[in-house]
């Protein structure tokens, strides 16, 4: 491949693959060459000679839908539809070139040339590419590296990214390298396929980045995405899914658009599914057939998302009918006025010759030749243009580095593409203000897009703008909008949004369309987190129903300056002073009857057990702790056994004394001897601490929030496993129930000394107590309950304090002639009397 410079010597086994396939090329090369020119520009527009040449593919011609060829043969590019946008960027590269020629700085006694081609086809149109690798005619992929040079050093273009995927393998085998200025699928970010491959546009993700956006900006979240049948749309498609896939924007409908869409059904499906916000990521063609196409079929009130291909269309919004399909916006590219260019249009206006008189068609367009001015040139789509631009410099500048360039000259070596492709990705240059430079994916670093919508008069108005580096910026004035609803913006969902406090249900494939349904009891809504499920409040939070937030529950105790606390604190201590007091009385009157006969010793004991269990009353308020909770219900169960166990002691001595003793004197005597009544409170109180132990140590007792009773409140309880406690209740019940039995037994005995009676009583009371207790529990939640507790305990303790110890204490005061050995005696003797009857 002769001449100016080629590749390095190596060759992968791809590019030996690449050399076969080029080889076959080589035999329909001389086919493909001669293709005749209708309508274009003069030959001497595609070729100028110079030192280095640079190759341009254009498709100033495009073939509009599917084509047939029954022989092989090139395709006449003459005969398809014309592009002035196309054609305006190919004399871009012309004024390119000649520019850098004129520059005394760039290049110096370096002359650049360039071999252009109008590339209308992406597999038909192949003579200018095999030119482009061929020397003298002349394609020999067997020859030896770096001989047989070609002068052609980089090629600019070609502009869709299907054309590019085409072409590329042709150059990137001997790594010529690609300066592109219109393919951005992301797959040429790919340098281990591409190696070569550098482009001067930002890659579709660049662009979808920008539109998602803007739909967020504006919450549009049901679209439609309509694509070009090529591998431009499939990409776009496939990054506009991925990058929507974890946000609120739904795609309702996805159409591939080519020469044989039925856009009649296409829009009514759009309209069948109420989609207001189509994105359509399309070529300019592609883009002026949908839109004309939708004025035809009268589509009204749609917000239309132009991608950089179409959105600077300068026909489209000159459309008088264009107000009536809604409002356009689009993503652009920055315009940059390229100076000296209108005027080489204006000095080369009337070179272009027409081979024919008449009119050519393009799909449902009718053109004629002639009607190309320079002025219309100049006023064509101007996107792209500076990347065409930008792409001719970028190689100019590499070439200049190549060369080893200085002011008085470069120096006279022989360059590989190759090696200008290594300076390629060192670019780092300003042109017209922008930054020049390419990430290690051949990516622009730099760089905006506008953000513009179609103005009434038909021209792309600015109304924000998206900077890509070093930091990601986002600016919108929607106020310079003009919606086609009259300033208000437009909305765009499949479902409108619930209420607040509603969930979102979903009803079908997409998130987007939902039913809504109110959040219950102790349940919240966070729309920004999860619009889709209703979330439980913690424990310490409430809610009501259709809530967008949990409230604090009022946490609620029964504190130790509560008036009912204080209370029933007063009465334990009065308890505790009098249980003293007694015991003192009782100690000072030891050896009288009536201490005698409440049990002596034992009464000291029962006095001392009511004023432990009367402890367990302070630890019912203030905030619960795992020592408050176990010391509430140890104290009294324990030692609340000990006085039951003494009094059914008592009640079993006295009937013993007058019913048993005559009848069964072995069972008295075997109950002096051994000292019965102390193994059995002995016994009692064993089992249940043995018991209690057992019970707190499988699960004790602990604080507990109780937030079933009150949704707003929190009532700090102490929890108590009854399964676990329940045998200690059973010794309670078992040793009451004893109690009750010989107490009952004894109630004919002597009015004056029938302590039986008294114990009945004390019981009857402690029953009802407990009873009444237990009923309210079962009524009332709320924090009193916990008073209520209390206040049982200690009218358990009052019972037998009162009504069988303080009778006791007025025999003693006032009553002392009643205490005295002769009146007991006399008692039991009238007692005997009337039972012997």
């Amino acid at each position: 491949m002769g001449g100016g410079g080629v590749a390095p010597p190596a060759v992968t086994a791809s590019g030996a693959k690449m050399k076969h396939l080029l080889l076959a090329a080589v035999l329909l090369f001389e086919t493909f060459l001669p293709a005749s020119t209708r309508c274009t520009a003069p030959t001497s527009e595609f070729h100028l000679d110079g030192n280095f040449l640079i190759g341009g593919l254009f498709d100033i011609h495009y073939a509009w839908g599917a084509g047939r060829h029954h022989r092989p043969e090139a395709l006449d590019c003459s005969t398809q539809c014309f592009s002035i946008s196309n054609y305006r960027r190919f004399q871009l590269m012309r004024f390119t070139v000649e520019e850098i020629n004129n520059s005394t700085s760039l290049l110096p006694n370096v002359t650049l040339g360039y071999e252009m081609f109008d590339h209308c086809s992406d597999t038909l149109s192949f003579p200018g590419i095999l030119k482009l690798i061929s020397v003298n005619g002349e394609i020999r992929p067997w020859a030896e590296p770096n001989t047989k040079l070609s002068k052609v050093i980089a090629v600019v273009g070609p502009f869709t990214s299907t054309q590019a995927l085409t072409v590329a393998p042709f150059f990137v085998v001997d790594l010529i390298p690609m300066v592109n200025y219109g393919s951005s699928i992301s797959i040429f970010s790919k340098k281990a396929k591409f190696p070569s491959f550098l482009r001067t546009v930002h890659p579709n993700s660049d662009v979808i980045e920008v539109i998602v956006t803007v739909l967020k900006h504006f919450n549009w979240r049901w679209v439609a995405f309509l694509y070009t049948a090529d591998d431009f749309g499939s990409d776009s498609l496939d990054l506009f899914v991925n990058r929507v896939r974890d946000t609120d924007i739904c795609i309702g409908y996805t159409k591939d658009l080519n020469a044989d869409t039925n856009f009649s059904r296409l829009f009514s499906h759009i309209e069948l599914l109420r989609i207001r916000v189509i994105v359509v990521f399309t070529d300019e063609v592609a883009a002026e057939v949908l839109i004309k196409s939708a004025i035809r079929f009268n589509v009204t009130n749609k917000v239309w998302i132009a991608n950089d291909a179409w959105s600077l269309n300068k026909h489209l919004p000159k459309m008088e009918e264009i107000r009536s399909i809604g409002t356009v916006l689009g993503v652009a590219q920055p315009i940059v006025t390229v100076p000296g260019f209108g005027d080489f249009i204006r000095s080369a206006e009337g070179q272009t010759e027409c081979g024919y008189d008449g009119q050519q068609m393009c799909g449902n367009h009718v053109f004629n030749c002639s009607d190309w001015s320079a002025q219309r040139i100049l006023e064509a789509d101007p996107s792209f243009s500076f990347p065409v631009y930008s792409a001719v410099y970028a190689i100019a500048h590499a070439l200049h580095k190549t060369l080893q360039c200085e002011e008085e000259g470069c120096n006279n070596i022989t360059v590989y593409p190759n090696m200008v492709l290594a300076e390629l990705q060192k670019s780092n240059f300003t042109l017209l203000n922008h930054t020049i430079q390419f990430d290690q994916n051949g990516d622009l670093k730099f760089g905006l897009y506008f953000l513009v919508f179609w103005n009434s008069t038909g021209d792309a108005q600015k109304f924000g703008f998206y900077k890509f580096y070093p930091t990601v910026n986002l600016y919108i004035n929607s106020t310079k909008i003009i919606w086609y609803t009259n300033k208000e913006v437009p909305t765009s969902l499949c479902n409108q949004e619930c209420p607040d406090g509603y969930a979102r249900k979903q009803n079908y494939i997409h998130r987007c369309c939902f039913t809504c349904e109110i959040c219950p009891n102790e349940t919240y809504i966070n729309v920004t987190e999860d619009p889709y499920n209703c979330i439980s409040c913690k424990d310490t939070e409430w809610s009501n129903e259709g809530s967008t937030s949990c409230n604090l529950r009022l946490v609620e105790f029964i504190s130790f300056t509560d008036m009912g606390a204080v209370l029933i604190m007063v009465g334990a201590s009065i308890l505790m002073g009098l249980t003293v007091a007694i015991s003192v009385l009782f100690a000072f009157n030891y050896n009288t009857p009536v201490v005698r006969s409440a049990g002596g010793p034992m009464c000291f004991l029962i006095l001392g057990c009511l004023a432990v269990c009367s402890v367990s009353v302070f630890f019912y308020f203030g905030k619960p702790t795992n020592a408050s909770c176990i010391l509430r219900y140890v104290p009294f169960l324990l030692f609340f056994t000990v006085c039951l166990a003494c009094f059914v002691v008592r009640s079993f001595q006295i009937v013993c004394i007058f019913k048993i003793a005559a009848k069964f004197p072995k069972l008295q005597r075997w109950w002096t001897k051994y000292h019965g009544q102390w193994l059995l409170v002995t016994g009692a109180f064993t089992a249940q601490a043995l018991l209690l132990i057992v019970s707190f140590a499988h699960d004790s007792p602990r604080p507990y929030n109780e937030t079933s009773w009150h949704h707003d409140q929190i009532v700090l309880f102490c929890s108590v496993n009854l399964e676990a406690t329940s045998f200690s209740l059973v010794v309670l019940c078992l040793l009451s129930c004893l109690c009750f039995i010989f107490s009952y037994m004894g109630k004919d005995l002597p009015k004056n000394y029938n302590e039986a009676k008294a114990i009945t009583f004390c019981l009857l009371l402690l029953i009802l107590t407990w009873i009444l207790f237990v009923t309210i529990y079962m009524l009332y939640h709320g924090k009193f309950i916990q008073s209520l507790n209390a206040l049982a305990v200690l009218c358990s303790l009052y019972s037998f304090l009162l009504f069988y110890f303080l009778p006791k204490c007025y025999i003693i005061i006032f009553q002392s002639h009643k205490n005295t050995p002769q009146y007991f005696q006399c008692l039991i003797q009238n007692y005997t009397k009337t039972i012997s009857k």
